[in-house]
């Protein structure tokens, strides 16, 4: 592949990542989580794998960016 499709690819997960991330934060601040954390003191499958998914993304996006 050449390195600008890298680069395009590594930003293109960069900015999934930060979706993911701000999805995953809005998740965890909803009253459905606050519920659910109130009485289990767990994160719901959802929060948690949005949280982890957009961090790897992220992650791996400035990685690439940032050149390696």
């Amino acid at each position: 592949m050449a390195k600008s499709n890298q680069k395009l690819i590594s930003i293109i997960l960069f900015v999934v990542g930060v979706v993911l991330l701000v999805w995953g934060l809005n998740e965890y601040g909803a009253l459905g989580s606050k519920i659910s954390r109130a009485f289990s003191g767990n994160l719901s499958v959802r929060t948690l794998a949005l949280l982890v998914g957009g961090g790897v993304c992220a992650a791996l996006g400035l990685k690439g960016v940032m050149g390696r």
